[in-house]
C-alpha cells in the first residue's frame, strides 16, 4: 500500500505527463489544457513545465538548419574553435535564454551519456542557470562537478553555488563548491581565503577539470556580476574604463583579445589565466547585448567550443570578413591575437 506521499506524487506525476501529452502531442494551449484538465492556467503551466524538466517529453528533430551548419563552419575557422553549436533563432529578447538554454542542457547532457568518468569545472551567469534549468533528470554517478570561482552573493538567481546544487540534484553526480566571494575586500584577504583548508582543495580540483562550461558576461552595469552583487558599480566601472568588454571566468578582455588588468584582478577568486590556456573550455552565449562581449573573449583564444544563436553568430562572422584567415586556435601567448 502505498503512502500519502507517495500517492500524490504518483498523481502528481499523472497529471504532468497527462497535460503535455494534451499540449505537445494533442495541440492544445496551455489555457485549452486547464480547461480540459479541470486546472488553473498557472497549474497546467508549472505541469507541463515539470513534465519537460523531468525528462517526460523527447522532441526528436529530422534534419540540420543549413543557415546554421554554414555559420558554425565558419566561426570555427574565424576563431579556431574545436566546436561550434548556433541554434535557430526562438526569442526576441536581447538575451536569448530559452533557446540557449536548451542547447546547453543538450551538451551537458551528451557529454553525461559518454558515460566517461569527467570532471566538468562550471562557471557563473543567467545562461548557464538557464541551460541547468532545462537540463532533464540523468543519471551521472561517473561524473562530478565543481565551481569555477567563488560566488557568495547577496542575490540567488544566478549564484554558481545554486547551478552547482541543481547539477548535483538532476543528476546524482557529487558536487563542490567554492563556498567564498568571487572578490576579496583585499589581497591579502584573498590569501588568507585561499590559505583555508578544504577551499584550496577545491581549487585544486578546478584547475583539473577535463571541461570548462562557462557563460560569457559584459562590463556593462547590467551585467550578471554587478546583478547578483558579485561586485561593485564602481568596480565594473574601472574595468570599462580600462578598456574591458568582456569576461569569462572573472577575467576581463577589450576589443582585441589581451587582457585587462584592474585592482579588481588582484582580488577575484578564480583560476588564474595560465590555467585556462589549451584547456576545454566551451561557452554558452548570446543576444544582442553581449555581442561585442562574446567576439573580446573569441578573440582572446582562451575558447575551444561556443553554443550561440542563429543572430549573435551571424554578427560575429559578419564583423570578421577575414575569418578564414584567423591565426589558429590557442596561440603561444595566450590570448593576444589582434585577428
Amino acid at each position: 500500500m502505498k503512502s500519502g506521499g507517495t500517492a500524490n506524487r504518483d498523481h502528481e506525476s499523472s497529471l504532468a505527463t497527462r497535460a503535455a501529452w494534451l499540449h505537445y502531442a494533442g495541440g492544445l494551449t496551455q489555457a485549452q489544457v486547464a480547461k480540459r484538465l479541470g486546472l488553473t492556467s498557472l497549474k497546467a503551466h508549472r505541469l507541463i513545465t515539470r513534465a519537460t524538466q523531468d525528462g517526460l517529453i523527447r522532441v526528436f528533430i529530422d534534419g540540420d538548419v543549413g543557415e546554421c551548419v554554414d555559420l558554425e563552419q565558419r566561426l570555427i575557422a574565424a576563431y579556431g574553435l574545436d566546436t561550434c553549436e548556433v541554434v535557430p533563432d526562438l526569442d526576441q529578447d536581447d538575451l536569448p535564454l530559452t533557446g540557449l538554454g536548451i542547447a546547453g542542457a543538450q551538451f551537458l547532457k551528451r557529454e553525461i551519456e559518454r558515460g566517461e568518468e569527467m570532471l566538468i569545472g562550471v562557471g557563473h551567469g543567467r545562461t548557464l542557470a538557464a541551460s541547468v534549468e532545462y537540463l532533464t533528470r540523468t543519471a551521472a554517478g561517473h561524473v562530478r562537478f565543481v565551481s569555477l570561482l567563488g560566488g557568495v552573493t547577496r542575490k540567488f538567481a544566478a549564484n554558481p553555488h545554486d547551478v552547482i546544487h541543481r547539477l548535483a540534484e538532476r543528476t546524482g553526480a557529487q558536487a563542490y563548491v567554492m563556498p567564498v566571494p568571487f572578490v576579496a575586500n583585499t589581497v591579502e584577504d584573498r590569501e588568507v581565503l585561499l590559505g583555508q583548508r578544504g577551499i584550496s582543495d577545491v581549487f585544486d580540483l578546478a584547475g583539473r577539470s577535463d571541461l570548462m562550461f562557462v557563460g560569457i558576461g559584459t562590463a556593462e552595469r547590467e551585467a550578471s556580476l554587478v546583478a547578483t552583487g558579485m561586485i561593485e558599480h564602481s568596480e565594473i566601472d574601472e574595468v570599462k574604463r580600462d578598456g574591458g568588454v568582456g569576461e569569462l571566468l572573472a577575467h576581463f578582455f577589450d576589443d582585441r583579445g589581451r587582457p585587462v588588468e584592474t585592482a579588481l584582478s588582484e582580488r577575484i577568486l578564480a583560476l588564474p589565466r595560465d590555467q585556462l590556456k589549451g584547456r576545454r573550455i566551451v561557452a554558452v552565449a548570446g543576444g544582442k547585448v553581449k555581442v561585442r562581449a562574446i567576439r573580446a573573449v573569441l578573440k582572446s583564444r582562451y575558447l575551444s567550443g561556443l553554443i550561440t544563436d542563429e543572430t549573435t553568430a551571424r554578427a560575429l562572422v559578419e564583423s570578421r570578413p577575414d575569418g578564414a584567415q584567423a591565426a589558429t586556435k590557442h596561440q603561444a601567448n595566450g590570448g593576444s591575437s589582434d585577428a
